[in-house]
């Protein structure tokens, strides 16, 4: 696995030139101590494939994470265009670090044996602003024949940042770096 995240983004070959020049921009002259290059296809409802790539990196201060998605033209003749989005999220912003492994036959693992696939969620302690579910329910009083309209109830519940990857579709190196990756991220949140 390369130590450099230029060279991974290079080897994912989706539009490698935006994507270094994006995350280059949101690092600044910081250097990063780990990091996670995740390439992924996705699909929308029209069955059309989509991709999208996800850059992580950690260091000293801040979590730096891009996405990179690819759309469709606008009109029949036009060309497809991509939009990145670049966050810098200081460490002590974030809760917790959490992964979830997936092991196979668990009866038989062998410590030290890759999982085929793992999870990490990333919490913070506040919202960071890019994703957010809000849950509105009507707002009710005590008096069960109560009619008057009170207004709506609801939370906003911020949603933890996920990144999956699998031997089967990623390759044992995708998962031992992301292994790799949490582990550090969960060392420097812990300082």
């Amino acid at each position: 696995m390369s130590t450099d995240w230029r060279l991974e983004i290079e080897r994912s070959g989706y539009y490698p030139a935006l994507v270094i020049d994006a995350v280059a921009s949101a690092l600044g002259s910081e250097t990063a101590e780990a990091f996670v290059v995740h390439h992924e296809a996705t699909f929308d409802p029209g069955m059309e494939v989509r991709r999208h790539i996800s850059v992580l990196l950690l260091t000293p201060t801040r979590l730096v994470v891009c996405h990179t998605d690819e759309h469709p033209p606008v009109d029949a003749n036009g060309r497809p265009h991509a939009s990145t989005t670049t966050e810098s999220v200081r460490l002590d912003s974030i809760q917790s670090v959490a992964l979830t492994r997936v092991v196979p036959d668990p009866a038989a693992y062998v410590p030290g044996t890759l999982p085929s696939e793992a999870v990490l969620s990333i919490n913070l302690a506040v919202n960071w602003g890019s994703i957010a579910r809000i849950d509105l329910e009507p707002a009710a009083c005590a008096d069960e024949s109560c009619e008057l309209d009170h207004g709506y109830t609801g939370g906003i519940t911020a949603e933890p940042l996920t990144l999956r990857v699998s031997q089967a579709a990623d390759g044992p190196e995708a998962v031992a770096n992301l292994l790799a990756f949490s582990q550090a991220l969960s060392e420097a949140v812990a300082r």
